[in-house]
C-alpha cells in the first residue's frame, strides 16, 4: 500500500474524571468554610477585646464600678473563667516570717535599691521618700511628687501641677503617666509592711447641680482615692496594706488662700507606722473598756496605762507654769466656798 493511501487517524479522548478532579467547584467550598473560619475568629477577637475593655473601664473609670469594689464588689480581671485558668502575672506578696530589719531590693527601679520590711523610724522614712523620688524621676512626674515625714509615718502627696493633672479634669480616669507612676509604686508598696492610707483631695471649685445624689467635689475626691487603689493594686501591692480610703473634698488644702490652685488636687499616699495604724484601727473598731452612763448608753474608758502616762505629761508640762506646784499641793484647812 502506498503512502498515499493511508489515511489521517483521528482519537478523541475524554477528559471528562480528569475535569472533575481538577475543576474549580472544591475550591469554592473551601473558600467559604475559610471565610467561615475567618468570621469566627474575627468574632472571638471582638468579643475578647470588649471583655478586656470592661474591665480596664471599671478599674479606671470613676463611677460605680470603682465604688462597688471599694464596698467590696468584684471587678473582672485578666484571667478568669474567660482567659487561662493561669494566673499570668502573679502579684508579689509580703514576705512571711520576714522580720522589720530585713533588708530586700525593688524591682521596679532602673538601679535595685536595698528596701527594709518595715519602716518606723524618721530617719527610716526618709530613706524610703528618697526612694519614691526616684521612682518619680525616672516616671517623668518629679514636679508632681512631694514626700514629708511626720509622727505619723510618711506623707506621700501626687499633686497637680500648671502643667499636667494627674486625673482627667472633673473625673478620675488618670492620667497615662500618673498611673505608670502609681504602677511603679505598686511592688515598692508590696515590699514593705507599714499600712498604706490612701486619700483623695479637690480644689473648691463647685458643682453647678446641688442634688445631694449628683456629683461633687466629695464623691469625686472618694472615687480618685479608689482609682489609685485600684491602679496600685494592679502594680503588685496587696489589698490587705490598704488601712483605709478616703477622700476629703476641697476640706483640706495646701494653700488655703489659693482655693483653686493646682496643687490643691491630689492624692495623699501615707505610709504609716505601726503605732499610729494601730491606733486608727482601735479608733474605729470595738471598744475595749465601756462603763454605763445612762440607761442604754454606754461610755468608752481609756486604759489605766494611758491615763497615767496622760497625767504625766500634763503635769510635766504644767510645771512650766508658775504656781503649778503649789495648785497640786494638799490645803493645810479646808476652803469653804458659797
Amino acid at each position: 500500500m502506498s503512502k498515499a493511501e493511508h489515511g489521517t487517524i483521528v482519537k478523541r479522548v475524554s477528559r471528562r474524571h480528569e475535569e472533575e478532579d481538577h475543576g474549580g467547584s472544591w475550591k469554592v467550598a473551601f473558600a467559604d468554610f475559610t471565610l467561615a473560619l475567618m468570621c469566627l475568629f474575627l468574632v472571638l477577637w471582638v468579643l475578647a477585646a470588649r471583655d478586656k475593655e470592661e474591665a480596664t473601664r471599671a478599674l479606671e473609670s470613676g463611677g460605680g464600678a470603682v465604688m462597688a469594689e471599694i464596698s467590696g464588689a468584684k471587678i473582672p480581671a485578666e484571667g478568669g473563667p474567660r482567659g487561662s485558668l493561669i494566673d499570668r502575672k502573679p502579684m508579689p506578696r509580703k514576705g512571711e516570717g520576714e522580720g522589720p530589719d530585713a533588708i530586700r531590693t525593688v524591682p521596679g527601679l532602673l538601679n535595685p535599691t536595698p528596701l527594709r520590711a518595715r519602716y518606723d523610724t524618721p530617719e527610716q522614712m526618709a530613706e524610703l521618700a528618697a526612694l519614691l523620688a526616684r521612682l518619680s524621676l525616672e516616671a517623668g512626674l518629679s514636679a508632681n511628687l512631694q514626700t514629708f515625714v511626720t509622727p505619723h509615718g510618711l506623707r506621700i502627696m501626687l499633686h497637680d501641677t500648671d502643667k499636667e493633672g494627674m486625673f482627667q479634669l472633673g473625673s478620675a480616669v488618670p492620667s497615662a503617666r500618673f498611673a505608670d507612676m502609681l504602677h511603679r509604686m505598686g511592688p515598692l508598696l508590696a515590699k514593705i509592711q507599714n499600712p498604706i492610707l490612701i486619700v483623695g483631695h479637690t480644689d473648691a471649685s463647685p458643682y453647678a447641680s446641688k442634688d445631694p445624689f449628683g456629683q461633687s467635689n466629695a464623691r469625686l475626691s472618694t472615687e480618685r482615692a479608689g482609682a489609685a487603689r485600684s491602679h496600685l493594686l494592679r502594680g503588685g501591692m496587696p489589698d490587705e496594706s490598704v488601712l483605709q480610703v478616703v477622700g476629703m473634698a476641697e476640706r483640706a488644702p495646701v494653700l488655703p488662700d489659693q482655693p483653686l490652685a493646682s496643687v490643691n488636687r491630689r492624692i495623699e499616699v501615707m505610709v504609716l507606722t505601726l503605732d499610729q495604724a494601730q491606733a486608727m484601727t482601735a479608733m474605729f473598731g470595738r471598744p475595749t473598756q465601756a462603763e454605763p452612763l445612762l440607761p442604754g448608753l454606754q461610755a468608752e474608758t481609756p486604759a489605766r496605762d494611758v491615763l497615767a502616762a496622760l497625767r504625766e505629761s500634763v503635769v510635766a508640762a504644767g510645771r512650766q507654769l508658775p504656781g503649778f506646784d503649789r495648785a497640786l499641793a494638799p490645803s493645810a484647812e479646808p476652803t469653804l466656798t458659797r
